[in-house]
């Protein structure tokens, strides 16, 4: 299911066109999946989440739980060689920051892989490009990477494929965090643009 071929090909130039087409598909599609993928449901509003890590970012620059505090953020948790979830994912958070414009330009927005063996920082940053220069890749040690995605209390796990590689399942919300590092609550996978939109208008102070 997950192979390079995949991946190569969200990367090209039409990969945004593709995704849209896929938006509508997948919602329907996987909807099974999101019992596996949805968020913790022990996470309420207010909760300070997270852990001590260094990783580094796609730019190869070290990078800490302080990343996510200072300004209000996106955080999601995915691969690269996701081939529906992720990209359609990615392609949605670029429309929502698209379309608050300089409004929610203080609004940060993270993509921590859940596969760090194999999404190096050269991959990721090719990767989140190819959607959009808001969203910082952040991969590393995969020690350092499975403390920070339990400290989010993210679902991840390796699921063996036929040709003996190995794709990942994982959960698929968008996680937002204030300006003080706390907890405010997710964006669904496949939730309505513009009730997440909203969401990102109250997290910036918009609304």
């Amino acid at each position: 299911m997950a192979t390079d071929s995949v991946s190569h090909h969200w990367l090209k130039a039409g990969a945004l066109g593709a995704v849209a087409a896929l938006c509508l598909v997948t919602i329907g599609v996987l909807g099974w999946q999101f019992a596996v993928q949805g968020t913790d449901s022990s996470l309420t509003s207010g909760m300070r989440l997270g852990a001590d890590f260094t990783l580094v970012d796609h730019d190869g620059e070290p990078i800490t739980q302080a990343a996510f505090e200072g300004r209000p953020t996106l955080l999601y948790f995915g691969f690269t060689r996701c081939p529906e979830v992720c990209p359609t994912t990615l392609y949605e958070m670029a429309g929502w920051l698209d379309a608050l414009g300089d409004e929610g330009r203080d609004l940060q927005a993270f993509f921590v892989t859940v596969d760090p063996e194999r999404d190096t920082p050269e991959i990721m940053k090719g990767y989140s490009e190819a959607f959009t220069d808001r969203v910082i890749g952040i991969t590393g040690d995969p020690d350092e990477s499975a403390r920070l995605v339990a400290g989010w209390h993210v679902y991840a796990a390796k699921i063996p494929t036929e040709d003996g590689d190995y794709t990942m399942d994982h959960t698929a919300s968008v996680f937002l965090v204030d300006k003080h590092g706390v907890f405010k609550g997710t964006i669904s996978y496949g939730e309505d643009a513009g009730t997440a939109i909203a969401k990102l208008r109250r997290l910036a102070g918009l609304s």
